[in-house]
């Protein structure tokens, strides 16, 4: 089988496009096309051709994404499939191939996805860095904590007129969760695209109003079910986000009660989320753990340089990367005292020794060397190496130092200046949100107080950060409770 391996044409997209949806059994309408079409980057759209035919896809769209304490544009992938009439020939290996290499020369510091199946991504080097919790919850089993009060109001808004506010409170939120994205009109409709029968389900936004304004959202679809005369309706949470604990809690309240529905699933929430302690009945939230955002280093000295860390230390890490061979090697990674990291090649004794798909489970604070270790998957050179504590650079979990302000002159080329930039037409609703946040007297502990534990349990995991928030970013990953911009990879 004579293939060829490149990037695709204007004129060539509608075939890819529809390329990628028979990997998924699936036909495009000329809506889907139009859709993909909007968002897509040609350049970074590869295929595999035999002959005129293209058989293989794979994308990337560069999107802004937080890190513990500092934001960097990463390559997020998507459309990764093969027609079922050419797979089990390396197809997706190679277009996986030439996706990292030519991120690797553009300058990618990092490249993640959401995988249709755990089993595939691991061989190209990528790690789970962030879980998230699916809920499936019975309405009426849903009562909350003793000591909840309504803090606001909540109204029903048209689409067009929410996007706006959704934009707004999604800015103030991202900071706080490593792996969410930056959003814009644009991609926030791609992501709240529905495929298969879902699609035709009706669409709802809501918007919390508090003292100073709207200050959270939520967005959820309702699947009717009248079956036997009577309403047994599920309502699907497709985001949900607040700047305030009372926010929070009267917009899940208002989900649980809309009328006619038994149940209310979501997906993609934080493993770490306040609605557990909301709840009377935890249970019955009936959550289940999945893995979420995969990760790769494609430039391992340069990512590690990009994110900031929650104390003062040296590790010397030895890192495999059999796909990847330039990142093969050993890194001194120094952090000093205000969070910041150098990373640099050495010659020395290795503290731990991985591959590189260890590096992503911990880099967005996921997990840590220490649970990795304790799974067989990372190796202890030096006793006490896998810690990478308070005597060592806390790469995984931990409480953040502030986040220094850096200048432009101060800044690499490739990461995003944390200095202010330029408003954005959601600026000033974003500072006013910032400038109302309210605790109640029911709320649950800062977010601080749990990164400054020694719990090694995988905290949380999502979110991109533009400006500097109000209060320093968690270092702790968490499953990002937008929905994923772009999950389209078998």
């Amino acid at each position: 089988m004579d293939l060829q391996f490149r990037t695709i044409s204007e004129e060539e997209f509608a075939d890819y496009a529809r390329a990628v949806e028979a990997a998924f059994s699936e036909v495009p309408t000329d809506e889907d096309l139009e859709r993909e079409r909007r968002l897509a980057v040609l350049d970074r759209c590869f295929g595999a051709f035999d002959g005129a035919e293209i058989v293989g896809t794979t994308a990337l769209l560069p999107i802004p994404m937080a890190l513990p304490g500092n934001e960097i544009e990463v390559g997020y992938v998507t459309a990764v499939g093969v027609k079922p009439t050419h797979r089990r020939r390396g197809i997706n290996a190679e277009l996986m191939r030439r996706q990292v290499e030519d991120g690797h020369e553009r300058g990618d510091l990092v490249h993640v996805l959401y995988a249709s199946e755990g089993g595939i991504y691991g061989r190209y080097g990528y790690g789970v860095a962030t879980f998230g919790l699916a809920l499936d919850v019975e309405s009426a089993r849903a009562a909350f904590v003793r000591g909840y009060e309504r803090s606001g109001s909540v109204r029903l808004v048209e689409s067009e007129a929410a996007v706006a506010d959704v934009l707004a409170v999604h800015e103030v939120v991202r900071p706080s969760r490593p792996g969410m994205v930056k959003l814009d009109a644009v991609s926030l409709e791609y992501s709240l695209h529905e495929h298969g029968p879902a699609r035709d389900a009706p669409r709802f936004f809501v918007v919390h109003q508090g003292v100073g304004g709207v200050d959270g959202y939520a967005i959820y679809r309702v699947r009717h079910d009248w079956s036997g005369g009577v309403p047994r309706s599920t309502l699907t949470v497709r985001d949900l986000q607040a700047v305030s604990p009372g926010a929070y809690a009267d917009l899940w309240r208002f989900v649980f009660d809309v009328d006619l529905t038994e149940q209310v699933q979501a997906w993609n929430r934080p493993v770490d989320d306040a609605l557990m302690h909301l709840v009377r009945e935890p249970r019955r939230l009936r959550a289940t753990l999945r893995d979420n955002l995969w990760l790769r280093l494609v430039d391992v000295p340069e990512a590690l340089r990009a994110r900031r860390y929650a104390s003062a230390g040296r590790l010397v890490l030895e890192v495999r990367d059999p796909f990847c061979p330039w990142n093969d090697g050993r890194y001194a990674l120094e952090a000093s005292a205000d969070g910041l990291g150098v990373a640099e090649r050495v010659s020395a004794e290795p503290d731990i020794a991985c591959s590189v798909n260890e590096v992503g489970a911990v880099y967005l604070g996921g997990s840590t060397f220490r649970a990795l270790h304790r799974a067989g998957r990372v190796l202890e050179e030096r006793p006490g190496g896998s810690r990478s504590r308070r005597r060592d650079v806390r790469v995984g979990s931990g409480a953040l130092v502030p986040v220094r302000v850096l200048s432009a002159g101060q800044v690499s080329p490739r990461t995003t200046s944390m200095a202010p930039s330029a408003p954005s037409p959601t600026a000033s609703v974003s500072e006013r949100i910032r400038r109302n946040r309210r605790l109640t007297r029911w709320a649950p502990a800062p977010s601080s107080t749990m990164a400054e534990s020694d719990s090694e349990t995988p905290a949380r995991s999502a979110a991109t950060v533009r400006k500097a928030s109000s209060r320093p970013p968690s270092n702790a990953a968490s499953a990002t409770t937008a929905a994923p911009v772009v999950a389209r990879n078998t």
